[in-house]
Formats: C-alpha cells, structure tokens, sequence
C-alpha cells in the first residue's frame, strides 16, 4: 500500500510526478500508443469535468431546497403555537365546566349509579327471561355454536339463583332445550357427509355442555372411522391409475383426514383442561390408548393397500418417485403420532417393492434368456434344414451372451434410480443394505446366474434327445467357459460397484463370491460337453450298430469296397469336427500329423499279426490267443466315457471312442465268414486311415481297431486276412 501510495507514476496518486511518467511513455510506448494514451486522456479529463459539473448542480439543488424547508418550517411553527394557545385555553374552560356539574351533580351521584347498576341487571333478567326463546330460535336456525355460547353465558347466573322459582321454570326450560341441542349435535356426529373439522365443533359443542368425554371420544372415534374407510374404499377404486397420482389422493385424502383426527382429537380430549388434575391424568392415558388402536388399526389397513399397489408398477422411475412422496409424507405422521415409528414401516415396504421390481426383472432375464434359447435352437434346427451345417456358431455363440450381458446392466442402471441421494429412503441404512445386497446383488444378479446354471444343466438331464440339436449342447458349454473366465466377475464387480456393496455388506449380510459362481459354471460346462460327445458318440455308434446287425456276415462276397457306412462315420465325424472347431481350439501341437506313414506302419503290423497268428484256425494256435488275452489284463484299461478337455482333439476323442466300442461290442455278438472277416478288416483300416488326425491318443484309437479286428478274428469260421496291399487299394479307391 506505500509503494503504491508513494508511486510517482500512478496518474491518480498522491505523489504523480508528470515528467517522470512521461519519460517513462516515451521510452516505452510508440508514437501511435502514445496519441491513442493522450486521446484516452483528454477524454477521462473531460468526462471527469462533466461529472464534476453534475455535482456541483446537484448539491445546489439540494441546498437550494433545504432553504426552502426550513423557510416553511418557520411559518408552520408560527400557526402550531397559536393552536397550541387556543388548545389550553379550551381546556381550561373545560375544566371550569366540569368542576360546575360535578358540584352540581355531588348529592345525586349515588342514585345515579345505583340506577345504572339496576339498569344492567335488568337487562341481565331480560336476557335470562328470553333464554329459552333465544335458544329455541339458535336451534331452529341451526346456529348451535351461538346457542350453546348463550346458554355458557347465562350458566352461572342460573346456577347461583336456582333456588328462586321463577329462575327454576328458566332453567327447567333451558335444560329441556338443552337436551334437544344435544341431540341435534349428536346427530350431526352421524352424519356420513360431514366433514372431519364439522365433526370436531360439533364434539367441541357437547363438551362445553359438559356431556361425557369418555362417550364423546368412543362416537367421534367410530365415525371418524367410517371418514377413513370411505377413503380407503376410494383408493382401493384407484388400483388401475398411476402409482403417483394414487399416492398424492391417499395423501390429500386419507392421511390427511387422518391428521386431521388426530390434532382434533388431541384438541378436544387430550389438552383440554379440566377441574380435577388426578381426572386428567388418568382420562389422558384412556384418551391416547384410544387413539394409539384407532391410528394402528387405520394404518395398517392403508399400509396393506399401498404394498398391494406398488407390487405392479412396470416403470422403476414413477414407482421411485411415488415411493419417496410417500416416505415423506409418513415422516410427517411421525411428528403428529410419536408413539409409532411409521417410517420405519414404510421403509418396509419401500423395501418390498424395490424387492418386488428386482423380482419382476428377473423374471424379465429368464424370459429373455429363455427366448433366446428358443431363438437359437430355431436357428440351428434352419441351418441344419437347410444346408445340412451348423455354421456362424461363433455368431450364436455372441448372440447367447452379449444381449444377456447388456440386459442385466440395463436392469441395473434402471435400479439404480432407488439410491438417488435426494430421497427420503435413499440414506436408510435398513433400505441400503436389504437392497443393494440381499435384492439387487444377491436376488438378482446371483439368482439369475444360478437360474442360467441351473437352465443349461436341464439339457443334460433330458432323456429325449431329439428335442434340440446337439450342437446347442456345445454353445452352451461355450458360453459357461465364457462366464466362468470373464463375465461372471465383470457382472459381479460392475453390481459392486454401482450399488456400493463393500460399504453396505457386513457380517450379517454374507454375499456369494464370484469363486463360487464360477465353480458352478465350470461344472455345467464339463456336463454339457460330456454329454455332447455322449449324444454324437450315441448317433455315430447307432449307425455302426446298424450296419453290423442288418448284414448277413456268413454270407457275404469278396469285399471290393468300403462300406458306405464308414465313408458317412468320417463324413460325420469331418461335420463335427468343424462344428468343435468353430468354438474350442484344437490342442493337436505335440502330435505330427504331416504324414501318415506311421498309420501305414501300423495297419502293416496289425495284418500281419492277424495272419501269421490266425492262417489257420487250429489246436495249436490256441496258446497264443490265451498268452494275447492275458496280456491284455496288465494292459491300461480305457475309460470311454470319461471327462472330455475343453479342446477339439479331446472332444473328437471321446466321440471317437465311444464309436469304436460300439462297433466292437456289435462284432463280438456276430458271427462272420472268410469275407465277413476281411470286409471288417477293410473297414478298420478305412477308418484308421481317417480318423487319426481327430484323435489327441492315437494309440487310443489303435487298441480300439485292433479289437475290433481282433474280436471279428475270433469270431470268423475262416479266418482268413487280406494282404494288406490289397487293403490298401480298395481303401484308396473307395
């Protein structure tokens, strides 16, 4: 502030030095700057001057008018003091006038007032005599309220003199009417049409006429009842119309009367004084029992009708809004009946209803996650129709998951509307917890992901396996693997974090961890895809069995072919290996399959072990089947119906494999010829020849063909092989 104060060039300083300042805007500024700054001047200057003009003019105004007041004031003293003089002279004489008829009047003074005295009391009789006519006129005009102040006031002088006779045939009048004005307020106390503050002066009428309060609080009670019901009939008829409008009608109209009851009750039997103070005590707690059962009773009844109403609101937003006028209003109740915690009761049902919405959405979910399936199943079925594929899997597969996804977060964001932070419920910590973690995490979102798991593994479990396509067994696995590795985390921890679940969970309330939902869904993908490969195993296995049961084996030709049935096993077994393929990766790495020279190897070494152990069927060759039999029991047993890996290769496997045992079972219960033989020797190797490169266990597939050779070799009456060049080619050309 000093430097500024003593600052040579602030032009509106003290301490302005002119020079200096413009030494300094010649050696800062330009020629132009400092024209434009001379012009800035010269214009500040001038306006500064009008300015002051304008002040000089106002304030010789000013003082000019000032002059003239004070002028004015001068001459208006001037005619006040004469007033003021002839003012005291009047009073004097008013004075002296006074003194005379006071004189005058001195010995007559006390007639006068003993006349005035008997003046008033006369009329006070004549008031008394025209009572019963006055009363009689009130009644019949219905004018009660005067009626009963007529009587109030005359009360105490009838009281005093009752024991003269012409006051005992007033009174005996008066209290004749009396019971009539009672009857006619009792009346009115039963009138369905009257309104709850008529009904309160008309109660207030009969107490001043001291009638029984005990009598009083039981009728106004009992008809303010019927006021209540009638209401209540009302809103009940309103069921149909929005949630908002039926909420501000049961506030304007039923709470409101009800509010209404209350005060007026209180007015009339609580806080009225009474003569005897231990009557009081004792008529108060009778009173406010009454009305403590009369206010429970009816609000009971209003509280069943407005859950009943907020079950059946579709839209969360009207239902929030509804939810909060009515949470508001009964935090107003509360001021008026502290013996009750209404809000807490209608934080109640603010939680049944938001428990109800979480319901109706996830009903919503299964319906949309049963659509879907339907959808996809149709679209299977199409495709399969039509062009005999099960392609865009991968598209079906997005279609299973990503709508479902995107509809539960929808569904969370429309809940999120009941954690608005300016509504009533909304900082309950009774509503948030029940809510966000027992309705919206725990109710809704791990119950619909209960419900999928629980969806998905009704397809294991039915025994008609034509009412879907396998393939949808597949998906289904996918889209498991799918919410076990990301979604059912990511649905988890978006839930948490829009509803706040670390902060409102306790010990109480325990939530479900995501483990545990994953587990769930990683066991209902390993049970959809065993029994994928049980049901395609089943149908592979169901042509084998065909082929070998409907064939005349002893009476076969020369085989000079494959049988078409094992070109439509691979053909079948190609589709399938497309369809796994389209969704599982193939876990083939460890295995070279760039050439199948060791498949030819293999067949070489089958044949010859056949022929050389089995040229001709003779005693002597018995010891080398017995020493091949029990060879086999040290073998590795082969499960064929274990758990499949979520891979191509194992799923192609374990289909593999069930076929194949099919196949042999069938050959051990026939019978074949020379020929029969070697057409099952035909057709082991046709399959060895295309099946390897599905397998992840070639060695696997190599047991199961050489059983099935082995099996036709023990059953053959001629056993008789091919040379395995002659196997080849037919299998080549075939």
């Amino acid at each position: 502030m000093t430097e500024n104060a003593n600052n040579p060039f602030d032009i509106n300083g003290q301490h302005f030095d002119a020079t200096l300042y413009l030494q300094k805007l010649l050696k800062e500024c330009t020629l132009k700057q400092i024209m434009d700054h001379e012009a800035e001047i010269i214009k500040n200057s001038q306006t500064l001057h009008s300015d002051m003009q304008t002040l000089v003019y106002e304030n010789y105004n000013k003082f000019i008018s000032a002059t003239d007041t004070i002028r004015k004031m001068k001459t208006d003293f001037k005619e006040m003091e004469e007033s003021m003089d002839l003012l005291a002279k009047n009073m004097d004489s008013i004075t002296s006038f006074s003194e005379q008829i006071s004189s005058t009047l001195q010995g007559t003074r006390q007639q006068i007032a003993k006349l005035s005295s008997v003046h008033t009391l006369l009329k006070k009789l004549q008031f008394l005599f025209k009572l019963p006519g006055n009363l009689k006129d009130r009644i019949n005009e219905e004018n009660y309220a005067q009626a009963v102040q007529d009587y109030v006031h005359a009360q105490r002088v009838l009281n005093q003199y009752s024991t003269m006779p012409s006051f005992q045939g007033i009174q005996k009048d008066c209290e004749d009417i009396l019971e009539e004005l009672k009857s006619k307020l009792r009346q009115q106390l039963h009138k369905k049409d009257a309104s709850t503050k008529a009904l309160a002066e008309n109660v207030d009428l009969l107490l001043q006429l001291k009638e029984p309060a005990d009598s009083l609080c039981a009728e106004f009670l009992v008809h303010a009842e019927a006021r209540l019901i009638e209401q209540l009939e009302v809103l009940k008829d309103m069921c149909e119309n929005d949630i908002i409008e039926f909420v501000d009608t049961s506030s304007s109209g039923f709470l409101s009367d009800l509010c209404l009851i209350v005060a007026s009750y209180k007015d009339m039997f609580i806080n009225r004084s009474l003569d005897d103070h231990n009557l009081v005590d004792d008529f108060d707690t009778k009173a406010m029992g009454h009305l403590n059962k009369f206010v429970v009773s009816n609000m009971r009844k209003y509280f069943d009708l407005v859950g009943k109403r907020v079950e059946d609101v579709a839209d969360t937003a009207i239902l929030v809004r509804a939810l909060d006028r009515f949470h508001r209003r009964l935090q107003a109740i509360n001021m008026l009946c502290q013996e009750t915690d209404f809000a807490r009761i209608g934080t109640d049902i603010v939680v049944n209803a938001g428990r109800k919405q979480c319901r109706n959405h996830l009903h919503s979910l299964k319906q949309h996650l049963s659509e879907t399936l339907v959808k996809v199943r149709q679209t299977l079925a199409t495709k399969v129709t039509q062009d005999g594929s099960d392609g865009g899997l991968a598209e079906l597969q997005a279609m299973l998951i990503m709508p479902t996804i995107e509809k539960v977060k929808g569904v969370l964001q429309d809940l999120l509307v009941f954690l608005q932070p300016d509504l009533s419920f909304s900082l309950k910590t009774q509503f948030l917890q029940s809510f966000c973690v027992d309705e919206v995490r725990e109710g809704l979102v791990i119950g619909f992901l209960h419900h999928l798991t629980a969806t998905v593994a009704g397809f294991c479990n039915g025994s008609d396996v034509s009412k879907f396509p396998p393939t949808l067994l597949l998906l289904l696995s996918k889209m498991c693997i799918e919410y076990k590795e990301n979604n059912v985390r990511y649905l988890l921890t978006t839930t948490d974090n829009l509803f706040n679940i670390d902060q409102y969970n306790s010990s109480e309330n325990i939530v479900t961890p995501a483990s545990e939902i994953c587990d769930h869904f990683q066991e209902a993908a390993q049970n959809l895809l065993n029994h994928y490969v049980r049901i395609q195993g089943l149908a592979v296995s169901q042509m084998l069995r065909k082929s070998v049961e409907t064939r005349d084996w002893l009476h076969t030709i020369e085989p000079r072919t494959v049988r078409a049935v094992m070109k439509r096993v691979v053909e079948d077994i190609t589709a399938i290996d497309s369809q796994v393929a389209a969704l599982y990766d193939s876990n083939d790495g460890q295995v070279d399959r760039s050439s199948d020279s060791s498949r030819k190897t293999h067949s070489v070494s089958v044949s010859r072990h056949y022929r050389s152990n089995w040229s001709s069927y003779t005693p002597s060759h018995i010891d080398s089947s017995l020493v091949t039999n029990i060879q086999k029991l040290f073998s590795e047993q082969i499960e064929i119906f274990s758990s499949v890996q979520f891979n191509k290769a194992s799923i192609l496997t374990g289909i593999i494999k069930i076929s194949l045992k099919t196949f042999l079972e069938c050959v051990r219960l026939r019978t074949f010829s020379k020929y029969g033989l070697q057409q099952i020797q035909v057709d082991t190797h046709y399959l060895q020849l295309y099946l390897w490169r599905f397998v992840s266990d070639e060695d696997v597939m190599h047991f199961l063909l050489n059983e099935i050779l082995g099996s036709a070799v023990h059953r053959c009456l001629e056993p008789v092989l091919m040379e395995h060049s002659v196997v080849d080619i037919i299998c080549e050309r075939g």
